[in-house]
């Protein structure tokens, strides 16, 4: 039964963030309530943060008898991709207005626009994979050692993380239109694949 609900509350996560980052319902919040608006993303950013709490708890709270675990060469492999993982991830946050992400550049200035402002810029990672967050958050979850669980987290992560990127290029199409578009058609989304990808001249000089 414990399983049963930590599947249902990844499903209700990924429902709710969707739904709050999309623009339909950011736009009826601007409209209704403009004096908010400036701090939606915060309200975002911190609401995505607390729902994740419980399944936190519950994945590890659930016994579950052991699937693999990493071992040898294969643990130092696993950690050593996790590890390069969580520096890429840090290295990444100088590519992204971290402001305006977590939303205090909205609050700071007042803006109360439901569309990012960030220009479309191609980080060294972007010429690799469209979302490298995304990227190096499957390589986290999926050199852990594996119980039930942490298995049934990893393949709701996943699909998230494909459904979500879905929904989230569609804006970006929205946004930037044909540049992003052609992008798309180059650059993997998720995974990097040795024939598609970037040079540095194509990603410093895209539009």
């Amino acid at each position: 039964m414990e399983l049963v609900w930590l599947t249902a509350g990844w499903l209700a996560y990924g429902v709710l963030h969707s739904l709050l980052a999309s623009f339909a319902v950011k736009d009826r919040v601007a409209r209704r309530w403009p004096a908010a608006a400036p701090y939606y993303r915060l309200t975002f950013n911190v609401i995505a943060a607390v729902t994740a709490l419980p399944l936190a708890w519950l994945l590890y709270a659930i016994p579950g008898e052991p699937l693999w675990r990493w071992s040898g060469a294969w643990w130092w492999l696993a950690n050593g991709l996790a590890l390069a993982a969580v520096a890429g991830f840090w290295v990444s946050t100088r590519a992204y207005d971290m402001d305006e992400f977590l939303g205090l550049r909205q609050i700071r200035e007042h803006d109360r626009a439901t569309a990012d402002r960030e220009g479309f810029t191609l980080s060294f990672f972007h010429r690799f994979v469209r979302h490298p967050w995304y990227c190096f958050g499957l390589v986290i979850v999926w050199t852990r050692d594996m119980n039930v669980p942490m298995l049934v987290s990893a393949v709701a992560i996943t699909a998230y993380f494909a459904i979500g990127s879905w929904f989230e290029e569609r804006k970006l199409v929205a946004i930037h239109g044909d540049a992003y578009r052609r992008y798309r058609d180059r650059v993997p989304a998720l995974l990097p694949l040795p024939w598609k990808y970037l040079s540095a001249e194509e990603a410093r000089n895209w539009r």
